[in-house]
């Protein structure tokens, strides 16, 4: 199963009869957009689980439905990871400044 986020629907009115009138929604998985059926009503902007395989051919209606990833479920309350930042350089400080003995114009 994946956890992926709704981006937006994807509209295809021109597609192979074993599709039907499945609705289909463009998800992302990291910086990779894919294509699910969805068997839900999810809407963009949610987070959603999905199945992928013979699991989503099941989801989709039967074995022999033509899909490879079917959103199964919306997730409710799910806070995903912080995306990952390189560790901070660390700044040059400057070198303490030294005063002529005596002061200055001496």
């Amino acid at each position: 199963m994946l956890i992926v986020k709704v981006i937006k629907p994807l509209v295809s009115t021109n597609r192979i009869p074993d599709f039907e009138h499945k609705h289909l929604q463009v998800v992302q998985d990291g910086s990779a957009k894919k294509v699910a059926v969805d068997a839900v009503g999810a809407k963009p902007g949610d987070w959603v689980i999905c199945v992928s395989s013979s699991a989503a051919r099941e989801a989709a209606g039967s074995k022999s439905y033509p899909s490879d990833l079917t959103i199964v479920g919306i997730i409710d309350h799910w806070e995903p990871d912080p995306p990952k930042t390189a560790a901070p350089t660390p700044t040059p400080t400057s070198a303490p400044t030294t005063k002529p003995p005596g002061g200055a114009g001496a």
